[in-house]
């Protein structure tokens, strides 16, 4: 991480480093002394911001959610998705986008579906911030296509559902990336002609 954690508050010091360690290594991996060793607090002081594994737990995904939605709204911006508004073929951005995510060294999949392998039924609300979080995607994917468009939700959740599937295949490793990409590339350039009107 390159922000200098240590003129941070310390709520938000153990919740980047939270997020960081949760991210890279796994939530059960990661335990409560290894967070505040990291995020250089004392027990009173962690235990005073999270009560429990669980509340840092809800808070991770709540600021992964946050984070990792504003940059993929960013993402798709930089490609020019707001000047194509509404031509179904600007999903094929979303190839593009995911090759970016998937090339980032910190890359460890999406923090919502190993999340919910890992603590989904015994963290209360993380199932639900999952869904939640997919939700959102689907909306901003849904965007992307024509508004007058009868289908458009069944085709951004298609959409979604190909990109969730090509970020596990490129979790797999990384000689399995440019696969992942083109098989979803492929799906969307289906999808964009399902939806382009017919003659």
């Amino acid at each position: 991480m390159d922000l200098d954690l240590s003129a941070l508050p310390a709520r938000e010091r153990i919740l980047l480093t939270a997020h960081d360690l949760f991210y890279a290594d796994g939530i059960r991996a990661t335990g409560i002394d290894r967070v505040i060793a990291a995020s250089a607090v004392t027990k009173v002081t962690f235990y005073r911001h999270f009560p429990s594994k669980d509340d840092l737990v809800r808070a991770f995904l709540d600021h992964r959610h946050a984070r990792w939605m504003a940059w993929f709204v960013d993402a798709l911006g930089r490609r020019g998705a707001h000047e194509r508004g509404g031509d179904a073929q600007a999903l094929l951005l979303l190839a593009d986008v995911m090759a970016e995510w998937f090339a980032d060294p910190v890359f460890r999949g999406c923090a919502f579906i190993n999340a919910v392998a890992e603590v989904g039924g015994s963290v209360e609300g993380a199932a639900e911030r999952a869904r939640d979080h997919k939700r959102e995607m689907v909306e901003v994917i849904a965007d992307l296509l024509p508004t007058t468009l009868p289908q458009r939700m069944a085709l951004a959740q298609a959409a979604a559902l190909g990109i969730d599937g090509a970020i596990v295949k490129a979790q797999m490793g990384a000689e399995l990336v440019r696969e992942a990409v083109e098989d979803l590339r492929r799906l969307l350039r289906a999808l964009a002609d399902a939806a382009a009107p017919r003659t």
